[in-house]
């Protein structure tokens, strides 16, 4: 970094992202309140609707991709005639004033505002977003960290325009360069570190831009709530609650020591970190992924031994899809575990760690098999998730040890039949632990 150059870096964060990308194909949705969840529908099931709402109209298979514009806004489902266990992936801002959010039961969501529009998540259509306004930006400032779909964390430092009112300039351009791509508007935050830039991105969402220095720290970050670091969640909330701390500003009055003490050495001397503003880790414009996973939230609760058969298909076949996305990215692992959530909502997870790295669905299916025997299965279960950590890429992993430890024999899923118990089921399944 050249000596009269401060370090400038933003973090960028696309406004309501799934439902702007639908609003581009249904503008008349403009200003309504629209949730995006539960499941998937295909575009014919428009016709009947649209039949039934206007049976005048020209309404052909053929031809609705090109007239998804005009469907008149009484032919779009409502909330309230929703009935399933989804969840809310995003919402329109006009939808998150009744109070809706990300993550929320659509159930939940129809009793805070029944006449919102609905629409099924269509995740290739975001991705083709994704990579459009990322490579927007690699145009303008090639040091570019990948966060997700829709944020990202930019290097402002070197950049032209990077310095000049802060890195103002730079933002607008960035900005209105991703509009004229793509029609989307997004928020920047610009702060000298990827922590308060983050946060910054927040401040005036939407189509924001906040510049953060380092002189602002305490008029602007001192007195927002804890829970605004990334990184700070609801037990450690409850826990600095408990202290009276409910504001950055507090805990940045904490001694670094007493954090420690009460939050272990790592975290404690983060916390105090944090709430000064201070965060050195860099843009990494490349990085492996720890891991790679595969769940699904059941229609309706699933029972171990009156569900059997069906969660055993599921369960086959999250291995499989899990195993073919390993295999396209080029990685093994060797830790697979499970996930399960019960009625009650409460999680439970299991893992184990293998010899020899793997790609394939059959040994992630026995050793995720062998992980189930290790929960609790006499409850009914509304989630189940298979997942591969440590992972490598393929051509640096590696290979089986000659005369090594075996591979442990196939043992039988609980989801399956078992030769020790004719029903497939154990007898007395262990408490979790």
């Amino acid at each position: 970094m050249s000596a009269d150059k401060v370090r400038r870096i933003a973090h960028l964060d696309m406004d309501a992202f799934y439902a702007s990308c639908e609003l581009m194909r249904y503008p008349q949705l403009q200003g309504l309140p629209v949730v995006i969840g539960g499941g998937r529908r295909r575009e014919d099931t428009w016709l009947p609707r649209l039949l039934a709402h206007d049976p005048e109209g020209d309404w052909r298979a053929d031809n609705l991709m090109d007239r998804l514009h005009e469907i008149p806004l009484a032919a779009f489902p409502r909330l309230k005639d929703y009935v399933g266990r989804g969840v809310i992936t995003t919402a329109t801002y006009p939808a998150r004033q009744f109070g809706i959010g990300s993550a929320m039961g659509l159930m939940k969501a129809a009793r805070l505002c029944p006449e919102a529009i609905m629409l099924p998540v269509d995740f290739d259509r975001y991705r083709q977003f994704s990579r459009r306004f990322k490579a927007v930006i690699l145009e303008i400032a090639p040091l570019m960290e990948d966060r997700g779909v829709d944020e990202v964390y930019i290097d402002f430092t070197e950049v032209a325009g990077g310095q000049r009112e802060g890195g103002r300039v730079l933002a607008r351009l960035i900005q209105k360069s991703i509009f004229e791509a793509t029609g989307l508007t997004c928020s920047i935050g610009v702060a000298p570190n990827k922590l308060l830039a983050k946060m910054a991105s927040e401040f005036d969402k939407p189509n924001g831009i906040s510049i953060l220095h380092a002189q602002d720290l305490q008029t602007r970050i001192w007195p927002l709530p804890c829970r605004k670091i990334n990184g700070i969640g609801p037990k450690a909330e409850a826990r600095l609650g408990e202290w009276g701390i409910t504001t950055i500003g507090e805990l940045a009055a904490q001694p670094r020591e007493r954090l420690m003490e009460r939050f272990g050495r790592s975290y404690g001397a983060w916390l105090h970190d944090a709430a000064w503003g201070r965060d050195d880790r860099p843009v990494v414009t490349e990085s492996e992924p720890v891991s790679m996973s595969r769940e699904t939230t059941f229609e309706r609760d699933l029972h171990a031994v009156q569900d059997r058969e069906a969660l055993g298909a599921i369960f086959t076949r999250l291995c499989e899809q899990l195993a073919a996305d390993l295999q396209r990215k080029g990685y093994v692992g060797r830790t697979i575990g499970i996930k399960l959530r019960y009625d009650d909502f409460r999680a439970v997870t299991r893992d184990q760690t293998v010899e020899d790295f793997t790609d394939k669905a059959a040994r992630i299916r026995q050793v995720a098999g062998q992980c189930l025997k290790r929960v609790d299965l006499s409850r009914r279960l509304r989630l189940l998730g298979v997942r591969v950590g440590h992972l490598l890429p393929r051509d640096e992993a590696p290979a089986p040890q000659a005369g090594g430890a075996e591979s442990p024999p196939p043992q039988a899923s609980l989801f399956e039949g078992d030769e020790n118990d004719s029903r497939g089921t154990p007898t007395a399944p262990p408490k979790p632990h």
